[in-house]
Parts: C-alpha cells; sequence; structure tokens
C-alpha cells in the first residue's frame, strides 16, 4: 500500500470552490479507497514563512493535508493524473501497512 500527502493552502481555490473539495472529489471519482483532509493549525514551507491564521489580524492562509491510501500502482497512476489539473500543493508517498477491514 502506499499512502499519498498533498500540502495545500486551505482557501486556495479551483473554479468556484475549494481546492480540497476538488481534489478528493477527484480521488472520490478515482475509486480511491480512503482520503481525509485535515485543517492544520500552524504550519511553514518551502518560504520558510511561518503561517498562523488563528491569531488576530493575520491574513495567513491556514494550512491543510489530504491523506489517501491504495495500492501503490493506483496511488501513483492517480497523482500524474491530478497533477495535470492541480499544480498547488507539495506531495509526498510512503509506503504503509493496511491493517483494515
Amino acid at each position: 500500500m502506499l499512502q499519498a500527502q498533498i500540502f495545500i493552502d486551505k482557501d486556495t481555490f479551483k473554479g468556484s470552490g475549494p481546492l480540497y473539495e476538488y481534489i478528493l472529489e477527484f480521488l472520490l471519482r478515482h475509486n480511491i479507497r480512503g482520503a481525509t483532509m485535515f485543517r492544520g493549525q500552524m504550519g511553514f514551507g518551502s518560504n520558510q514563512k511561518l503561517k498562523n491564521p488563528d491569531r488576530m489580524f493575520s491574513f495567513d492562509e491556514p494550512p491543510a493535508m489530504i491523506v489517501f491510501i491504495d495500492e501503490a500502482e493506483k496511488v501513483n497512476q492517480v497523482l500524474t493524473e491530478l497533477r495535470k489539473e492541480v499544480r498547488a500543493g507539495f506531495i509526498v508517498t510512503s509506503e504503509v501497512n493496511y491493517f483494515g477491514g
């Protein structure tokens, strides 16, 4: 099994809706086994700027992470297709053991 983590800004849009919704719907259409979106409290990326959207008067976008798992070949195929449509975000993958039902 392969797990993918997609790091994005929660308030980024794709078309008329949130990017995270677009990605989750994309994964659903491609029959991915399971996916979850997490909203981050704080974070920073390659620009090394700390984002703290909950701080008073902050204009920082909240960080978010979408995690999904499936067979390695399918995850790699879906990520290739997703990258054709979405350029935002940072993606990492790692092998995982699946102990589900």
